[in-house]
């Protein structure tokens, strides 16, 4: 999830681990034809750079499959053996592994695999994301693809129509502006791909959304110790939004949650 370890805000708790698979889930679901078209298939050589704990990274080998091989790559060590784990867990270790590394300097030979997948990972690495698009342009062999997929965070509605917690995220928002980061890098990405030599076969953006599963807070919840450490919140507004989210899941009404994503296929010319 970041060019460098240590820097990824959010915990990997229990309730960030089933939000990483509940978008992964989507993810199969929604994006089927985008996938394909970047190469995504049964046989094929893929890198998931910023794997984060692995959830994306079972659902891509499950594509692959044994005649396939994939490689996930993050800074983060806890995120590495959890990676590790969610491979091991779903009997694919023979299809996958999982090193540590820089999603800007992932250490792997250049022109080694067919696609290379960057998902949620630049909204996180303001200042290096062409930097991060130029490493994947050279890990692809010539006709492989970058698939880049990102958010537009300015759209979400998580957190903003929770009662007792209605500045949640706008002061998520003001953390990553001022870390450098740019919430609304998913409309950049057709941008960036070009930028890094690629040819730009598919760029589409749709809301994702649903009913927010009991007990699932989101990342500018999962965020909360850097929003206080960066100053952008205190402990008395983190007693605040957990005892709105714990009023929230005794409740019998759910939100609704939606952002826009952004997704890219590029393709390194032949």
């Amino acid at each position: 999830m970041t060019t460098a370890p240590g820097t990824y805000a959010l915990r990997l708790s229990d309730d960030e681990l089933g939000r990483y698979r509940m978008m992964a889930a989507m993810a199969r679901a929604d994006e089927g034809d985008l996938w394909t078209l970047a190469g995504l298939v049964p046989g094929a050589r893929v890198v998931d750079v910023g794997c984060g704990p692995g959830a994306m990274l079972v659902a891509l080998a499950e594509v692959v499959g044994p005649a396939g091989h994939i490689v996930g790559v993050d800074a983060d060590p806890d995120a590495v053996g959890a990676a590790r784990a969610a491979l091991t867990a779903a009997g694919l270790d023979g299809t996958g592994e999982v090193r540590q590394g820089r999603a800007d300097a992932t250490g792997l030979p250049p022109g080694s695999v067919d696609t290379a997948v960057l998902r949620h990972v630049l909204a996180h690495n303001g200042g290096a994301e062409q930097r991060i698009v130029d490493h994947l342009a050279t890990l692809v062999r010539p006709g492989g693809h970058v698939y880049l997929l990102d958010v537009d965070m300015t759209t979400g509605t998580a957190g903003r129509g929770l009662p007792g917690a209605p500045d949640l995220h706008d002061r998520y928002l003001r953390w990553h502006e001022h870390q450098g980061n740019d919430p609304r890098i998913g409309r950049r990405l057709a941008d960036l791909g070009r930028a890094a030599g690629l040819a730009v076969e598919e760029y589409r953006g749709w809301t994702v959304g649903g009913e927010a599963p009991r007990g699932m807070r989101g990342p500018a919840w999962a965020a909360r110790d850097e929003l206080v450490r960066a100053g952008f919140a205190t402990a008395a507004d983190v007693a605040r939004w957990d005892a709105a989210f714990a009023a929230l899941d005794a409740s019998t009404e759910r939100p609704e949650l939606t952002v826009d994503i952004f997704a890219a296929v590029c393709r390194r010319p032949a």
